[in-house]
């Protein structure tokens, strides 16, 4: 094959040819819904829970959404492989649609996260079909560029989740984000069945792994119970235990005959299993910002949801700008980006912890930027450098557990940041003292799992096996 062949076979036209732009554009809107929707409640909670009560569990719309998305999204590559991934995607749509009206209509709190709950397994399931989707249905030519996308309607929906929450909120009530976020989901349950034409089937699954989801529901679920509790020897020991239940879902999958990874996904000397570490980690950081920036900047620099909504908007901005610099970059400088980005994720957690609560609002915006930028810069590759490990036996749970395993990362992240937040009396109510003490301690609560996500990363980026 020639060289001006092998370039026109790489480009965004051939990418987007024989069929699969209508295929590309339901795979962005799906990523978009499940980024977007998971991170919608951070400028609108305050409202929410003056409405509703609740300020304790802030952290719980965040997290209980993400409880509902990690045991769907761990699922779905047995589920696509069982049932086909038109129609499973179809029905996805339509359960996310459902947890929208559920929380639009809600009377109380209890309601309302139960509507998150189910949104979450919706969405989780929608992303988790995204992924498998993207291993089944486009050339490994073309997994670069589709990832680099993917990247980018992540940055994107970082920013526009809150920002489209703020705007809503300006305009008309918290009520509206969801009956927004309801039509779109009908719209991609809609339009799943004739923009996945031909790919009915992803495979002949031998089951779905019930004992590792029920094993992994138990370990979230204890992660986000501990959040909302006073007591700090009980939140700490109920993260930790929450901690150590997800890393026996991991040394239980390799012992059982139906898979919820792929193989050797726990070995830390393989691509798979620091790649997975490095991703958990390294997404449970970030939640704090995206969680708590917008009530504090609210609380103490007096910003309005929207407004809130702009100064977050720093992350999104700084990740799809990087992600754009990076995404033709090829061969070995893809880890040097990876490593390039973690560094960049320590120096934002520093940055905001010292400058949230009285610092330069410029500093605020340089953490966010940051922050944003190590994602871009680094996301794109990690999942590259997983999915082209990938057996083709594993192609379909290898693909959606990368989805998985961030949205795990994102709950545990959130529920620490949670117990650390109300640990210092963030749970009793937004005050000066409270927000201003949770400015720091959200941010550093998580360093630890920053620089255990750098160690995977560097180990993905050099002695990790290949299989």
């Amino acid at each position: 094959m020639s060289k001006a062949t092998q370039e026109g076979g790489n480009s965004w036209a051939d990418l987007l040819a024989d069929g699969r732009l209508p295929r590309f554009a339901l795979i962005m809107l799906g990523v978009w819904l499940n980024a977007a929707d998971s991170l919608v409640t951070a400028t609108i909670m305050p409202s929410v829970g003056a409405q509703l009560g609740g300020y304790g569990y802030f952290s719980w719309a965040t997290a209980g959404y993400l409880v509902g998305a990690i045991l769907a999204g761990a699922s779905s590559g047995r589920v696509s492989e069982i049932f086909g991934l038109r129609g499973a995607t179809a029905i996805a749509g339509l359960i996310m649609a459902g947890g929208c009206v559920m929380s639009a209509l809600a009377p109380d709190v209890g309601i309302f996260l139960a509507g998150r709950l189910i949104q979450g397994l919706g969405s989780g399931w929608i992303s988790g079909f995204a992924m498998v989707a993207i291993a089944l249905l486009f050339p490994e030519r073309h997994l670069a560029r589709v990832f680099a996308a993917v990247t980018f309607v992540w940055g994107v929906a970082t920013v526009l989740g809150p920002l489209f929450g703020g705007a809503v909120l300006e305009a008309g009530t918290w009520r509206d984000v969801f009956w927004l976020f309801a039509g779109q989901a009908a719209l991609f349950a809609a339009a799943a069945p004739f923009l996945l034409a031909g790919a009915s089937k992803a495979g002949g699954g031998p089951g779905i792994p019930w004992t590792q989801l029920a094993v992994l529901g138990v370990g979230v679920g204890a992660i986000a119970v501990a959040d909302v509790l006073t007591s700090a020897g009980l939140s700490i020991g109920l993260v930790a235990a929450g901690l150590v239940v997800l890393g026996v879902v991991v040394w239980l999958d390799g012992r059982l005959a139906v898979r919820l990874l792929p193989h050797r996904a726990g070995d830390l000397r393989t691509v798979c299993g620091s790649g997975y570490f490095a991703m958990f980690a390294l997404t449970a950081a970030t939640m704090g910002f995206a969680i708590y920036a917008p009530p504090i900047l609210q609380q103490l620099r007096h910003f309005t949801p929207l407004w809130a909504g702009y100064a977050i908007g720093s992350e999104s901005a700084a990740w799809t700008l990087a992600a754009m610099l990076v995404a033709n970059v090829t061969g070995r400088w893809d880890g040097y980006w990876i490593r390039i980005g973690t560094a960049l994720l320590l120096a934002s957690l520093v940055v905001l912890a010292f400058t949230m609560a009285d610092g330069p609002l410029a500093w605020v915006l340089v953490g966010g930027s940051l922050m944003g930028a190590a994602f871009g810069f680094s996301w794109s590759f990690m999942s590259r450098r997983l999915m082209m490990a990938l057996s083709e036996d594993d192609k379909a749970i290898g693909s959606s557990a990368i989805t998985a395993v961030r949205q795990t990362g994102a709950a545990a992240g959130s529920a620490i940041s949670g117990v650390a937040a109300n640990l210092v009396g963030f749970s009793g109510g937004l005050t000066d003292a409270t927000s201003r003490a949770a400015s720091f301690w959200v941010f550093a609560a998580v360093i630890p799992l920053a620089l255990a996500g750098t160690w995977a990363a560097f180990r993905l980026t050099g002695s990790a096996e290949k299989a």
